[in-house]
């Protein structure tokens, strides 16, 4: 008797390790920051990138703006400065002006979409779970959000007066190759088997939840209430957009992204629209739900000061920051995204 019941009370120990070991929760960090042109814009920029990615460390890293200058690939740059600093990231080059490094495994890496576009298809392995990770550096064109600002999204010059028709905004937006690089991103993705889709990207354009009837009146909208297309098809396909899952209300955490203060560059290299608040949400990171996957943190990653009518301010928003240390390597801010799984 006395052996069976130390056989029992071995089992339900080892069936309450099991059950405890099954519920252990993981944590999945997502970075992306547009680097300003491989970080050549600011001085000592390509170091100011590695010691943000160290200070940040997130376990994905999605850059846009990060091509292969002068014919020297920036993956294998980056990952020898991250080793430097007790760092280690998988990353593989590609021909494409946006990156991904990961502290898991790259199962295989694919240029997803060969347009003017540019997204690229990572499949890693995430503690044993399949994860597809999307990172985009979408058409910059057609900045259809200047329009009602006062000025075009074309040739950047001021125009006569605001264009406020938001038919009229929605069709210069469609013009760009945006909308066409999701639709695509969206067909793809719904091939994929996985256990978490993951994108995120410098998308050029802002979002149908930013822009909003709440929302209007403020930051030189002039009345727009725009129903912006990448956004609006990414829900219509059932993704969502992590930083307003976490922070469904735009007043009080805008998250902007564009543009950011840099206090080594001068005020008229950091904004496009100098006598209009062209403050927007234009760096994403998105995803598919899946269950068990939850969002726990959404941070804005740089300087808590922006431009505004070609001055710089601090933010009053209720957005949590992560502030740099050191120098700022970027005109946009970047944006961290804490997953649960």
């Amino acid at each position: 008797m006395k052996r069976i019941s130390i056989w029992w009370i071995g089992l339900i120990v080892c069936l309450f390790c099991i059950s405890c070991t099954s519920d252990k929760k993981h944590e999945l960090s997502v970075l992306h920051l547009n680097i300003w042109m491989d970080g050549t814009v600011v001085e000592n920029g390509f170091e100011a990138v590695v010691d943000e990615i160290d200070r940040v460390n997130p376990d994905i890293v999605m850059l846009s703006e990060a091509s292969n200058r002068n014919e020297e690939l920036i993956v294998p740059r980056l990952l020898e400065a991250l080793r430097e600093k007790g760092k280690n990231y998988f990353g593989e080059s590609s021909s494409l002006d946006v990156v991904l490094l990961s502290k898991y495994p790259i199962l295989d890496q694919t240029e997803n979409i060969p347009q003017k576009d540019r997204i690229l298809r990572t499949r890693l392995d995430v503690e044993g779970k399949q994860v597809i990770a999307y990172t985009g550096h979408l058409d910059y064109t057609h900045y259809a959000c200047y329009l009602p600002r006062g000025y075009s999204g074309v040739t950047w010059k001021k125009l006569d007066a605001p264009v406020t028709d938001v038919m009229e905004i929605e069709k210069a937006n469609s013009e760009s190759l945006r909308d066409e690089s999701i639709r695509l991103l969206i067909e793809d993705a719904k091939k994929q088997k996985a256990d978490f889709i993951v994108l995120g990207g410098d998308f050029n354009e802002p979002s149908h939840l930013d822009w909003t009837e709440e929302t209007k009146g403020l930051w030189d909208h002039n009345g727009a209430v725009v129903h912006w297309d990448c956004s609006t098809l990414l829900y219509e396909a059932g993704f969502r957009d992590a930083y307003r899952v976490k922070y469904p209300n735009p007043i009080t955490h805008p998250g902007f992204t564009f543009p950011s203060d840099n206090p080594d560059m001068p005020v008229e290299r950091l904004t496009w629209a100098p006598d209009a608040d062209e403050r927007d949400r234009i760096d994403f990171i998105y995803y598919m739900p899946s269950a068990g996957w939850e969002v726990q943190e959404a941070i804005v990653v740089g300087p808590q000061s922006t431009i505004v009518r070609s001055e710089r301010v601090a933010e009053e928003s209720q957005d949590l920051f992560s502030v740099p240390t050191g120098t700022w390597p970027t005109d946009h801010k970047g944006v961290l995204i804490k997953f649960s799984f």
